[in-house]
């Protein structure tokens, strides 16, 4: 997979991982987040190791896979993320409606296309207000207008002083200033 991995993320910055499919992007993905421990070294949130900080209350991760549930509906998703995370009742036909979603909230998400469905799973970056986002492949069945509306949304929370870590195979098109990128070598 990868080592020797060093690695550090200020408040506004965005690190895009590269690699070729297989080179490990998602398994460090899952160790960032916490779903997943490194064989050596440590993870730290604010100079202190991730299980013993506020971590969880401050990440929101949203992986390849789409993660709806195909018999519930994108507002039943809304609500749902809402209440996990704890979050003020948002209005959930306008969250949708930005995502290119209107008239769709009702229907069941196994009716849905895949880039529909992976505007759903998007929609929690919509409702948080969580300091580090890592997604894995967020474009992923997304058309272009979409792909803009999710940058956007992204220099909206490095703005704030969000930070994002994210895989892509996709150029992104838009220009963050505080870019890094860390591209993992295939190994095999």
């Amino acid at each position: 997979m990868f080592e020797a991995v060093n690695l550090q993320l200020a408040a506004g910055q965005l690190l895009q991982i590269g690699g070729k499919n297989g080179a490990g992007k998602s398994s460090l993905l899952r160790i960032l987040a916490g779903l997943a421990r490194p064989d050596e070294g440590a993870v730290l949130w604010q100079h202190q190791p991730i299980d013993d900080s506020d971590f969880p209350q401050n990440l929101c991760f949203i992986g390849h896979l789409s993660g709806v549930q195909p018999q519930l509906t994108a507002l039943e998703h809304l609500e749902f993320w809402q209440a996990a995370f704890g979050l003020q009742p948002a209005d959930g036909y306008r969250v949708l409606a930005t995502l290119g979603l209107a008239g769709l909230e009702d229907i069941p998400c196994q009716l849905l296309s895949a880039g529909q469905q992976r505007r759903v799973s998007l929609a929690r970056l919509w409702l948080t207000q969580r300091l580090l986002w890592i997604l894995d492949e967020p474009f992923t069945a997304l058309d272009q207008s979409a792909i803009v509306l999710l940058q956007q949304k992204f220099t909206e929370h490095l703005s704030r002083g969000g930070a994002i870590i994210l895989t892509t195979h996709q150029p992104l098109t838009q220009h963050f200033p505080e870019a890094q990128l860390l591209e993992l070598a295939y190994r095999w």
